[in-house]
């Protein structure tokens, strides 16, 4: 794909989705991180739904870890592998106010060093939270990556790196959320809508669907 179709399909990307961000709901870093550490293997709404009552009660360091093991997993117990992110929770916002202030870091080393925090969400906080154009690629942003021959690769790290690498410059702080809700939305799993798709003409998988369905 040349620089020129790239560039194509991230401005219409921009006009099809025009305030690109996460659906995790968050009213400071703080909480961002914490939503983004249950929301592994998880989806945005079930996280949602927990966090509306956790925070409500609970969402600095310090009172989210008074809350203790058990009642924490009772406000999470809805959201898969609770038990194990519970104990991520407490362990990274025990670091968070030892280490840190309290302060979520802004930087990937001290980041990945919490507990249930990895590349990729190191990535989302980096970008969502800090304003660096990072690229956290998820289901969604794989798939893309390979249907739509943006960053082809068998690897996580593979796909990141080509995305870093062909995405043009301009587009490239809100890329990430980009194909993240145009995968969710419109360029989904099992069937795509490529008859909905504002760049269904310059994909391969669109394309052949696109001929498919007009012709």
């Amino acid at each position: 794909m040349n620089a020129k179709k790239r560039f194509e399909i991230f401005k219409r990307l921009s006009l099809a989705i025009p305030n690109p961000t996460t659906e995790l709901k968050h009213r400071n870093t703080f909480e961002l991180l914490i939503a983004v550490i249950l929301s592994a293997q998880a989806t945005d709404k079930s996280v949602n739904l927990a966090t509306d009552r956790l925070f409500t009660v609970a969402n600095t360091p310090e009172s989210i870890l008074a809350l203790g093991l058990d009642e924490l997993e009772e406000y999470i117990r809805t959201i898969g592998l609770y038990h194990s992110k519970a104990k991520n929770v407490l362990a990274t916002c025990e670091i968070l106010i030892s280490l840190h202030q309290s302060q979520v870091p802004n930087n990937r080393k001290a980041l990945e060093a919490l507990p249930g925090v990895g590349r990729k969400t190191a990535n989302v906080i980096l970008n969502t939270a800090f304003g660096e154009a990072t690229i956290a690629v998820d289901t969604h942003l794989f798939r893309l990556g390979n249907r739509i021959k943006l960053a082809t690769g068998k690897t996580v790290l593979e796909v990141e790196m080509k995305y870093l690498k062909s995405i043009p410059a301009e587009f490239l702080q809100d890329a990430h959320h980009l194909l993240i809700l145009h995968g969710r939305y419109t360029c989904t799993a099992r069937k795509p809508k490529c008859a909905e798709c504002c760049i269904a003409d310059l994909c391969e998988y669109g394309a052949k669907e696109f001929h498919t369905v007009t012709v």
